[in-house]
């Protein structure tokens, strides 16, 4: 096809133009990030189009509405309203328009139902009923999940049964008779005319293999020029169908895809990176055009980018490169706690703030799973930084995280109703919608809570047991909270209540994210209660659920949906491909947590998470600020992490000065090691201590911190804390009350402290 010269080209560097005008034969994009993939490949399809190629010949095929439409809209700008016919959409949206034509081919009405994920689970909760099967092992997402995976790897229920993998590892996990969910459920959407979202490509696939010669070879005629973007995010089933597209004898094989490998994140989704890896095996003369300049970021952040990802094998070869300015090294936060790295992230977008004159939207923060959210919610909110969840809800609106505060409330105070009318059937115990509303009834009319009503209203056998066990367990809550802490009740609660045991049933990438949650509030009220910082004197010693209740509270109420535009953004790395941000905060930079400590024992999901950090450096258009904690609360325990693997694989050259945090923290030398990065300064205020016990204190690795005895800590000494960092003990009232000055913190560098509580280490006596 002759080429033609279009004003539009003269936008595009040499590259670029290259992709755009190479229009014959494979084609493979590698667009590193910031490198104008949108831009290449809305210009390929405008391009076509004003070569002389019919725009309803050219299929184009995204993972989003959103970049449909946009695609669309830019292309319209280039050769006007013929953008709109050319086919542009996702594969499930333009795979659902051609089987509402061609499905009674494959036994299916052309109408067909399309099941969404909560018609899914309910089938499937049907299903292992009437098999009489354990619901809280067979869960239905976990269950659906399973199948899923079967699907996007062309496996159907006959070949499941085959696959010894398949089976043993359903046997491993107490769900030997998933393999007949599966077939009863394909069965069940057959007999009611439904495809579920992932039938939209199994059965497109069966309707091309099992038509070569009419509806494969029509669609093969129509779609002369196939387009497809983050090809690297697709699964072995979407690959295969796109090869019946363009794989048959006198085929020019024009297919161009567009992708990065080093951002392929998404494998528990089903993507698979040996897509794009081997695409130029699959077809032969594929030209390839690498984006390597980046138009979005500083150096020093695309050449950490560069040097992390040099560190994974399975890769395509290419050096981001870019011509702006330097900027700002990359900043590195140490912190002795999680609950720190939070305050000092907030501390440090304030500083951002007011030193580079940013707004909060030119700001992110990023964090390897959502529970982490929590601890920086907390602190933003202090610091009165107005902040959104993207792609989620606040941490106390998400409904696992409800649900167990709904049980907590109504154990300290039996009258919430809402809380009563949220939790009386959850989780399932069988009682009905009507005998919960005569209940509502009642207590409306005689204006007595629901609680007051269930204690004394007779009622039909089998709901009365019910009501009368559940009566019977909120009393065993409401004893326990007399008797103990807030997290001793709060995890007695979890337990009791089955809540724990249900989300620990849903193994799917979702209910492994809800356990995650309630993890983390019980974490929170774990830190609560071991919080030795005073406020004032009413707190001493009130670690019940009700205190807690009320910090919380009193944060929440702040946490409401407003317009304002300009919020720092909370969210997860994953969520954040594709966006852009002038800086960019990554956090939980910790072995087991990034990477995951579900990747360690693959060197495949090792080098996954690599991509995912790689993603989240590369987000960064300026600032980009690198944190991690000694120690976190995990599972209602202090837990010691080693800092992230990744972060010794960035070089000194792109790293600033790291800051150690006891709040404001201590200048250090910027080279990553295994234990720490490098050598803290001598602190000021303590220069009268021996040289080796300072040391040996501002280089303590909590692991190695151990805990002197309450009663010993007397005024005079120096102690350190996992906290606040080294401290001089300045007086210990009557009650035990210890007030510290920490010399490293700027605010308020007295802290009162209850001994009880308290986790210090005696580091030097009084002199």
């Amino acid at each position: 096809m002759q080429e033609v010269s279009f004003s539009y080209l003269d936008e595009l560097n040499d590259v670029q133009r290259q992709a755009v005008t190479c229009l014959e034969g494979p084609v493979m994009v590698i667009a590193g990030p910031g490198s104008g993939k949108t831009r290449v490949l809305t210009y390929r399809i405008a391009h076509l189009i004003n070569s002389g190629v019919a725009p309803w010949n050219i299929l184009t095929l995204t993972f989003t509405n959103k970049a449909a439409k946009e695609m669309k809209s830019r292309i319209e700008k280039v050769v006007g309203s013929k953008a709109n016919k050319v086919w542009a959409g996702t594969f499930h949206s333009i795979f659902a328009r051609i089987l509402r034509v061609e499905a009674h081919r494959i036994d299916y009405p052309n109408d067909f139902t399309i099941y969404d994920t909560d018609d899914s689970k309910s089938v499937i909760k049907e299903i292992v009923k009437t098999m009489s099967l354990d619901p809280k092992v067979y869960n239905p997402s976990a269950i659906l999940s399973r199948i899923s995976s079967a699907k996007s790897n062309l496996i159907t229920p006959k070949n499941y049964v085959k696959n010894e993998d398949l089976m043993n590892y359903d046997k491993m996990n107490r769900r030997p008779m998933t393999h007949l969910i599966y077939d009863k459920y394909v069965a069940k959407c057959m007999r009611a005319g439904a495809m579920d979202f992932d039938d939209l490509l199994l059965q497109m696939f069966r309707l091309l293999y099992q038509n070569p010669d009419n509806v494969k070879q029509k669609y093969q005629a129509q779609f002369q020029y196939l387009l497809v973007d983050e090809f690297q995010d697709t699964n072995f089933l979407q690959y295969e169908i796109l090869k019946q597209f363009v794989s048959y004898e006198g085929s020019d094989n024009n297919i161009c895809i567009v992708g990065d490998d080093a951002q392929s994140i998404y494998s528990f989704r089903g993507a698979t990176i040996e897509n794009i890896l081997q695409f130029e095996n699959d077809f032969s003369n594929v030209n390839t055009f690498k984006l390597e300049q980046n138009y979005r970021s500083t150096s020093y952040i695309v050449n950490a980018a560069n040097e992390v990802i040099n560190y994974n094998k399975k890769q395509i070869d290419k050096k981001i490169w870019t011509d702006k300015q330097e900027g700002q090294k990359i900043k590195i936060i140490k912190t002795m706690s999680d609950n720190e790295e939070g305050r000092r992230v907030a501390d440090t977008i304030i500083e951002q703030k007011n030193r580079f004159n940013l707004r909060n939207q030119d700001i992110a923060i990023l964090y390897r799973t959502n529970a982490q959210s929590r601890v920086f919610e907390e602190h933003l909110r202090r610091f009165n930084i107005a902040y959104r969840i993207y792609g989620g809800l606040s941490f106390y609106q998400r409904k696992e995280v409800k649900d167990l505060l709904a049980y907590i409330r109504l154990t300290a105070n039996p009258k919430d109703d809402e809380a009563f009318k949220r939790i009386i059937n959850y989780p399932k115990r069988g009682l009905g919608n009507t005998t919960v509303s005569k209940l509502i009834q009642i207590a409306e009319e005689n204006e007595m809570s629901l609680m007051e009503v269930v204690l004394q209203i007779e009622l039909k056998a089998r709901p009365k047991k019910i009501i009368g066990d559940f009566v019977a367990m909120m009393k065993s809550f409401t004893n326990k909270a007399a008797q103990t802490n807030a997290y001793d009740v709060a995890i007695y609660i979890a337990q009791k209540t089955g809540i724990t045991g249900l989300l620990k049933s849903d193994t799917s990438a979702e209910g492994i994210g809800r356990l995650e949650n309630v993890n983390a509030l019980l974490d929170s009220i774990k830190e609560f209660v071991e919080n030795d910082e005073l406020e004032d004197d009413e707190e001493v010693m009130d670690k019940s659920l009700s205190r807690f209740l009320q910090t919380i509270t009193l944060m929440t109420d702040q946490d409401k949906e407003s317009d304002n535009t300009d919020v720092v953004t909370l969210m997860s790395t994953h969520a954040a491909k594709g966006l852009e941000f002038k800086s960019v905060f990554v956090v939980g930079l910790e072995e087991n947590l990034f990477p995951s400590f579900m990747s360690l024992s693959s060197p495949h999901q090792i080098e996954e998470e690599r991509r995912l950090f790689y993603v989240a450096l590369t987000r960064a258009e300026m600032y980009l600020t690198l944190s991690y904690a000694n120690s976190r609360y995990q599972f209602g325990q202090m837990r010691f992490n080693d800092p992230s693997r990744f972060l010794e694989e960035i070089s000194e050259e792109n790293i600033d000065n790291i800051t150690i945090l006891r709040n404001s923290g201590s200048g250090m030398s910027s080279k990553p090691s295994g234990g720490g990065f490098g050598q803290p300064k001598i602190l000021g205020n303590f220069k009268r201590l021996e040289p080796s016990k300072v040391n040996q204190a501002l280089q303590m690795d909590p692991k190695d911190f151990k805990q002197s005895p309450a009663a010993s800590i007397k005024e005079g000494m120096t102690v350190m804390h996992l906290k606040f960092g080294l401290g001089k003990v300045k007086s210990v009232d009557a009650r035990r009350v210890a007030t510290i000055h920490f010399s490293d913190i700027r605010d308020n560098p007295d802290k009162r402290i209850m001994l009880q509580y308290a986790k210090l280490q005696i580091i030097e006596e009084d002199d």
